[in-house]
């Protein structure tokens, strides 16, 4: 397509957005609060002056949406409580409370928050908007106030989400097991569909969270899902977003962090499925002596692409963030990564290490990788680095001479490479769904399995 063509497509899909949103808006129940109506009118307006993004704009350089733009994606009409245990079940398990979104709606009949202790809310969103009592309040202070509308997805989506998770724990919660979000996402009688997956979770001081999102379908459709995570004084969260997505969606999911002084939050970001994948990950590490781990693990094939955006903002001193991507692409697959850790003026003491690893499997396959540092301190200590390669000759000729096959060999390596993200996963049946999808993916997989 010509830029002039790219153009006109992306405008006309803006319009079909306004002209959907006057209607989804007067459909809106008479229960939702004032602010969260004033929080959609922001996010209309924002995205009808900034439109969809092209690649003229330097974050999306590398990324074009116009393929996601040509579509029109239907409204889903489907009942979140068609969908049967049975499947769901290749993609839960035992957790202290799961909640099922099908096409962005909670699914109340196949939702279970007993395992959770007194004074944690977990449930749907829509449901706490509609309460009237002090939860809709403490939305009020956390929902779109850390994810921006200058994103012109997080703009989409605050102005269109429906429902989302609601997850709130109060001082020194500690959840024994996880909370498990799963998102089902599919086609209507083969026609694409689209949904706008809004989560929010606030963890109080000194609490303790494990959170699993999880994001599957079936056939073509459009899943943009913003994910705000509030971590309070001295809480420690450990969260994990798995996206298995159908080969026709798109994706385009944005997961905002806030932590406050002394927090723990560690996130991983597992990119399998999707035709075109776009994953913006930010923290604002605003208040001292904070400890942030963000790692992620793209695995790519076909003519998948995936796009890794993040941005760690160092706004106070006494802070370390930690971040490892890795990327293994085959066939003619594409994939970006784009990090940025920023250190405000007085943020002295800042620890910051930023590292992007791409594996390519293919010669048609491409990387680009752009590590970024944005230094205002003086007294800091701060790396970053970017490598992209093949399959070292000499460590496959090595295993070779030791009797094993070429293809098995370099089946090993690859699991080597991928292995040092897979065993950072601490909730066990996420780490061992992953090692299986790699086993399943690798030729001689099976091999791989003895071996390891």
């Amino acid at each position: 397509m010509t830029t002039t063509e790219i153009q006109t497509v992306a405008e006309e899909a803006v319009a079909r957005y306004l002209a959907d949103f006057e209607r989804f808006e007067a459909q809106r129940p008479s229960a939702e609060p004032a602010f969260a109506r004033a929080l959609r009118r922001r996010a209309i307006a924002r995205f009808a002056a900034t439109g969809l993004p092209t690649s003229h704009q330097e974050e999306w350089r590398q990324t074009s949406v116009a393929a996601l733009a040509k579509q029109t994606f239907l409204v889903p009409a489907g009942d979140p409580e068609g969908v049967t245990e049975e499947q769901i079940a290749p993609f839960t398990f035992a957790a202290a409370a799961q909640l099922v979104f099908v096409d962005g709606r909670l699914s109340r009949r196949l939702s279970s928050t007993a395992g959770l202790p007194a004074g944690v809310v977990a449930g749907s969103l829509a449901e706490a908007l509609a309460d009237r009592s002090d939860g809709a309040a403490a939305i009020e202070a956390h929902l779109g106030r850390h994810a921006k509308l200058d994103h012109p997805f997080v703009a989409l989506n605050s102005a269109f989400f429906e429902d989302g998770a609601y997850l709130e724990l109060p001082r020194g919660a500690a959840i024994d097991g996880t909370v498990h979000l799963l998102f089902l996402s599919s086609s209507a009688d083969g026609k694409a569909t689209r949904s706008f997956p809004r989560n929010l979770v606030v963890a109080g001081e000194s609490s303790s969270l494990t959170l699993v999102e999880t994001y599957v379908g079936t056939g073509a459709y459009f899943c943009c899902p913003v994910t705000e995570l509030v971590c309070g004084p001295n809480a420690v969260v450990d969260h994990y977003k798995v996206q298995r997505e159908s080969r026709e969606a798109f994706h385009v999911a944005t997961f905002q962090l806030h932590g406050e002084r002394s927090c723990t939050p560690s996130s991983h970001s597992i990119s399998l499925g999707g035709s075109l994948v776009r994953n913006d990950v930010n923290a604002v590490l605003d208040g001292e002596g904070i400890d942030c781990i963000l790692n992620g693990l793209y695995l790519v094939e076909g003519r998948q692409h995936v796009d890794n955006h993040m941005r760690v903002e160092h706004a106070k001193p006494h802070c370390a963030s930690h971040e490892l991507y890795k990327g293994i692409l085959d066939g003619k697959a594409r994939a970006v990564f784009n990090g940025l850790i920023h250190v405000h003026p007085g943020a002295q003491k800042t620890d910051a290490k930023q590292s992007n690893r791409n594996l390519l499997l293919s010669r048609d396959a491409i990387a680009n990788s752009n590590p970024q540092l944005e230094i205002y301190a003086d007294d800091v200590k701060c790396t970053h680095g970017s490598t992209v390669g093949q399959l070292d000759d000499d460590a496959v000729f090595y295993l070779r001479s030791r009797g094993i096959g070429e293809e098995a060999a370099r089946s090993l390596l690859t699991w080597a490479f991928a292995s040092d993200i897979v065993e950072r996963i601490k909730v066990e049946p996420v780490r061992k769904d992953l090692e299986e999808f790699l086993f399943a993916r690798l030729p001689n997989g099976e091999v791989v399995r003895q071996a390891v």
